[in-house]
């Protein structure tokens, strides 16, 4: 029996969430198509017969740490490479960046062995140009495996299942079989209702909210969930709330919707929103927020 657990690494916004939610059959991770969507660790577990692969979707590694937040997101990455037994680096598109070459000496020093996957193949029109960047990204690095995968489309994801079971350690199962997750329903309730926010509102504002469950009651088939949205400054306030609060009530009916799909039971959903000055560049604040992850 394999079991042993496994780090989704790369860049922001190359598909990582995409991948681990297809991989599991479920949505665990939240998705955008904004960077930085996910900013905490997520454990999923995929158990099979062949066994229990645990992945981690971590936030993009990036290299602007102007930011609280930024060194957050950094450290949470980094320390996902810590004690896990196979990495899966995800690629978008047949090119490498600056930042790449970070990744290679985080890798290199981590000494596991590594999976290069590289993401919407779908897209790829010449098929021997994917070959020709796959034999210079084994000149790079010695990879364990190099596969060409398109997480959203389900191309060659069984194949990189398998890829990565023959590299997990025997060993028995960790979690029970039927659990996917190690996160709580309070936590998952507040990553939907950021995710709505996320993919609802501009370009820029999505990077200074976030949102904090600030109380969370089960009860017979329905839980009530009363979240706080938190922003750094009251014109950004205006903005999620919306004219006549329209955007966020737009937003709730988005995220109650996956939240009932999430619990299958009714939910109430109450959001407020309030401003907390400079949260994202405060240490204490992060912490109080949640984060605490890195």
């Amino acid at each position: 029996m394999k079991c042993g657990f496994v780090a989704l690494i790369g860049r922001p916004n190359v598909g990582k969430s995409t991948l681990m939610n297809h991989l599991l059959k479920q949505k665990i991770s939240i998705t955008s198509r904004k960077p930085q969507t996910t900013r905490h660790r997520i454990l999923g577990i995929n158990t099979t017969d062949a066994g229990q692969a645990i992945y981690l979707d971590t936030p993009g590694m990036h290299n602007d740490e102007s930011k609280a937040l930024n060194r957050y997101l950094n450290r949470t990455a980094d320390a996902t490479l810590l004690g896990v037994d196979v990495v899966v680096w995800l690629l978008d598109g047949m090119f490498w960046q600056e930042y790449d070459d970070i990744i290679f000496k985080k890798i290199e020093q981590a000494g596991l062995p590594v999976i290069l996957a590289v993401n919407k193949v779908d897209k790829i029109q010449e098929k021997d140009d994917m070959l020709v960047f796959l034999a210079d990204a084994a000149k790079r690095f010695p990879f364990a495996e190099l596969i060409p995968i398109s997480a959203l489309k389900n191309i060659n994801l069984d194949k990189l299942e398998s890829l990565v079971m023959q590299l997990l350690p025997e060993s028995d199962h960790i979690y029970p079989e039927d659990q996917v997750t190690d996160r709580p329903e309070r936590f998952l309730a507040a990553e939907i209702i950021r995710e709505k926010l996320t993919r609802r509102l501009g370009a820029e504002l999505p990077y200074i909210l976030t949102v904090e469950i600030e109380r969370y009651e089960e009860h017979p088939n329905l839980a009530k969930i009363y979240a706080i949205i938190w922003v750094e400054k009251s014109s950004q306030k205006n903005i999620v709330i919306g004219k006549d609060g329209e955007m966020l009530k737009k937003v709730g009916t988005d995220a109650r919707l996956d939240i009932e799909r999430l619990l299958d039971h009714k939910v109430y959903l109450q959001l407020w929103v309030k401003v907390k000055s400079g949260w994202s560049d405060s240490e204490r604040a992060l912490h109080s927020l949640g984060f605490n992850d890195g």
